[in-house]
């Protein structure tokens, strides 16, 4: 499985091994899905596929030229919806299969008003396949699902198959950072993403500056899981 596309324009099939349904909605987060999602979602990469897979024109997507951040699997949004308000001349890009999540981000969205987000609610691969080469100047990757059994990590993020087509759609220079509190995972990243063309440029304990704790890592923290984090620039 690759982030190819056929020579035809028709997308590729592909195994989706993740959840995208949890608990049951609320009524307000159903209303969230109804009136925001689609305004918000960027076009032709939902799961029913664009069959010309034209690249995305973002500035139009935006309504305006600026640097472009993506952030895979933002989970319930807090650390997207943080960026969006700190940084309000960056356009950010959220995706996530997972409805509860999307929900649950299109509330905060509601509360804070931020306006430079849009969302692709599904596989990162299918965005992939129509981000014009070079869109992207930093790529956040906050504790993605850690597929703990070693036959399953193949369905890691930090594989050449997610890898690769990563790789083409960031600027030379660009920044990817990884957190994660499962030290086999900072071990395959460590293995797997400079193989893929970037190079490590930190690594440790202390988050970022700009950080913003995800429910997840509070999970972590609770449970006795240190956290980690990594950064790579793109060569």
């Amino acid at each position: 499985m690759t982030g190819s596309t056929p020579p035809n324009g028709a997308r590729e099939w592909r195994n989706f091994y993740g959840r995208t349904h949890g608990k049951t909605l609320r009524a307000s987060q159903k209303t969230y899905l109804e009136e925001d999602l689609g305004r918000l979602s960027l076009p032709g990469v939902d799961h029913a596929g664009n069959p010309t897979r034209l690249p995305l024109d973002l500035a139009a997507q935006f309504g305006r030229e600026a640097p472009v951040w993506l952030e895979v699997g933002f989970g319930g949004g807090e650390h997207l919806i943080h960026m969006a308000a700190r940084y309000p001349d960056i356009s950010l890009i959220g995706c996530e299969p997972f409805v509860n999540g999307i929900a649950m981000l299109l509330g905060k969205i509601r509360t804070e008003g931020v306006e430079n987000l849009r969302l692709h609610p599904g596989d990162v691969r299918d965005l992939f396949d129509v981000l014009p080469e070079r869109s992207l100047s930093k790529v956040f990757l906050n504790y993605p699902d850690p597929w703990p059994k070693a036959r399953h990590h193949r369905r890691r993020f930090v594989t050449q198959d997610y890898l690769q087509p990563l790789a083409r759609a960031m600027q030379p220079g660009a920044e990817f950072r990884v957190a994660t509190d499962i030290p086999d995972y900072v071990r395959q990243t460590l293995e797997e993403v400079p193989q893929a063309g970037f190079d490590l440029v930190a690594e440790g304990v202390e988050p970022w500056d700009d950080w913003l704790s995800t429910r997840y890592e509070q999970k972590a923290l609770r449970e006795g899981r240190a956290p980690h984090y990594l950064t790579f620039r793109r060569r």
